[in-house]
C-alpha cells in the first residue's frame, strides 16, 4: 500500500517531487507509525464491513479500526465479535488489497480470544486499540497482546488510547502520565502509536466543541494535549508517535463565525472545492490538522470517510519543508551553525532544527514531497474519489 496509491500514476507523478513510498503490514514499526494517516473508525456491527473495508481501501484509506467499544451498545458486543470473525473470513477468502486493520477491544480477555477465533484470517490483523489506557489498566491489555502474539506467531501492535479522567484531572495528571510512560516504555516494541480520546476529555466536563472550534480552543483539552506531548512525544528517542483527536462533524451546522478557509489558495482553481469543504464543516478540520502538526501530532482519528483525504493532503511535505530539512541534515552541517533557507525566507539553525528535520524527512518518506508549485488544494482535489 501507499498514500495516494489510489490515484493514477501519471497524476501522482505530476503532483509529487518525491512520491510516497510503498509499505506493508510487515514494514518496520517506525514506518508504519508515521504512515497511519487518517485512521478510519467503523463499528464492528456493520454487516457489510468487508465490503466497506475494500471500498475505503480503493479511496485511499491505509488504516482502519473496527470498534467493539464506545461505538456500539453493550448488548451488541457478542454479536459484533461474531460479525468480525465472519467479515475477516470473507476478506481472507477475497485476498484483496487491504489497509492496516486494528480491533478496538473492551477487555484484555478479548484479545487472545479474538485471535484464536479469527484463525487463519488473523494474518490480516495488525493489532489492537486499547481503551482508557493507564498504567494499571494498560498492563493487562499489553500482557494479553503479547500472549496472543506468541500463540499466533505473528507480530501484533498496540495503540493505547489516552482518555481516562485520571489523565484529564490536574491533581492526578502528572503521576498518570509517569505511569503511562513507564508502561509503554516497557512494551515499546509493541506500541505503534498513542491515540488521544478528546471526546472523553470533553465528556468529563460536559463539554462539546462546535465546528467553529478546534480541540485546542477548548483550553482544558489543549492543556492535556500539551502535557501528553511533553512527556510522551519527545524527540530524544524516548517519544512515541501521538495521533490527533477525532473531528466529530461531517454535515452543515448553523455557524456563528466566518469560515476559516481563505479564498486565495483556491482562486482560479477550485472555488467549488472550497465551498464544498465549508458546507461540510471541513474548514475547521483543516485548521485542526494544521494545529495537530504544530503541536507534535501525526495522523488523526477519523469517523467519516470525507475526513480522510484532507488529513492526507495536509500530511504531504511541501517542497519548501523538504528543502529546509535536507539543508539542515547535510553531513557538512554536523557542527551546527545558521544558514539562510534555499527559499530565502527564513533562518535554519542546524542544531535546534535537527529533530524537526528528521521528523519531516520521515513524513516525506511515507506521504511524499509535493512539487514546488503544488499545494494542498491540488493534492486534496486529486485524492478525492467521486
Amino acid at each position: 500500500m501507499r498514500h495516494f496509491g489510489h490515484i493514477a500514476p501519471a497524476v501522482r507523478e505530476a503532483l509529487f517531487f518525491q512520491e510516497p513510498c510503498e509499505f506493508s503490514a510487515r514494514s518496520p514499526a517506525t514506518t508504519l507509525s508515521a504512515a497511519l494517516g487518517a485512521t478510519l473508525y467503523s463499528p464492528a456491527t456493520r454487516h457489510a464491513l468487508a465490503d466497506d473495508i475494500v471500498k475505503q481501501t480503493g479511496r485511499g484509506v491505509v488504516s482502519m479500526v473496527l470498534c467493539l467499544e464506545d461505538s456500539i451498545d453493550d448488548c451488541e458486543v457478542a454479536g459484533a465479535e461474531e460479525n468480525l470473525v465472519a467479515q475477516f473470513a470473507d476478506l481472507h477468502a477475497r485476498d484483496a488489497r487491504l489497509p492496516l486493520l486494528f480491533i478496538r477491544v473492551r477487555t484484555p480477555e478479548q484479545i487472545p480470544d479474538l485471535v484464536r477465533r479469527l484463525g487463519d484470517s488473523a494474518r490480516l490483523l495488525s493489532g489492537f486499540v486499547l481503551p482508557k489506557f493507564t498504567e494499571d489498566s494498560g498492563v493487562p491489555f499489553l500482557e494479553a497482546l503479547t500472549t496472543a502474539e506468541t500463540a499466533g506467531g505473528r507480530r501484533l501492535f498496540a495503540m493505547p488510547v489516552l482518555e481516562s479522567p485520571e489523565l484529564l484531572h490536574l491533581e492526578s495528571r502528572t503521576e498518570t502520565l509517569r505511569g503511562i510512560a513507564r508502561t509503554v516504555d516497557k512494551y515499546r516494541e509493541h506500541v505503534l502509536a498513542l491515540r488521544l480520546g478528546v471526546t472523553d476529555f470533553c465528556s468529563a466536563y460536559g463539554l462539546r466543541r462546535s465546528p467553529d472550534m478546534t480541540a485546542y480552543d477548548v483550553q482544558v483539552v489543549g492543556a492535556v494535549i500539551g502535557d501528553v506531548v511533553n512527556v510522551l512525544g519527545r524527540a530524544d528517542g524516548t517519544g512515541f508517535t501521538i495521533t490527533g483527536p477525532v473531528w466529530e462533524y461531517f454535515r452543515l451546522q448553523e455557524r456563528m463565525f466566518k469560515p476559516q478557509l481563505r479564498r486565495s489558495p483556491f482562486m482560479g482553481r477550485a472555488e467549488e472545492l472550497r465551498t464544498a469543504l465549508i458546507e461540510h464543516d471541513l474548514d475547521g478540520l483543516l485548521r485542526e490538522i494544521e494545529l495537530d502538526r504544530a503541536n507534535g501530532l501525526l495522523g488523526k482519528t477519523c469517523i467519516h470517510p470525507s475526513h480522510v483525504q484532507p488529513v492526507h493532503a495536509l500530511s504531504v511535505v511541501s517542497h519548501e519543508e523538504f528543502s529546509d530539512a535536507q539543508d539542515i541534515l547535510r553531513p557538512e552541517r554536523g557542527g551546527g551553525g545558521v544558514l539562510r533557507s534555499a527559499y530565502t525566507n527564513k533562518m535554519n539553525e542546524v542544531k535546534p532544527h535537527r529533530a524537526w528535520a528528521e521528523r519531516t524527512l520521515r513524513r516525506a518518506e511515507v506521504f511524499g514531497v509535493a512539487r514546488e508549485n503544488v499545494g494542498f488544494v491540488e493534492l486534496l482535489a486529486a485524492g478525492l474519489v467521486k
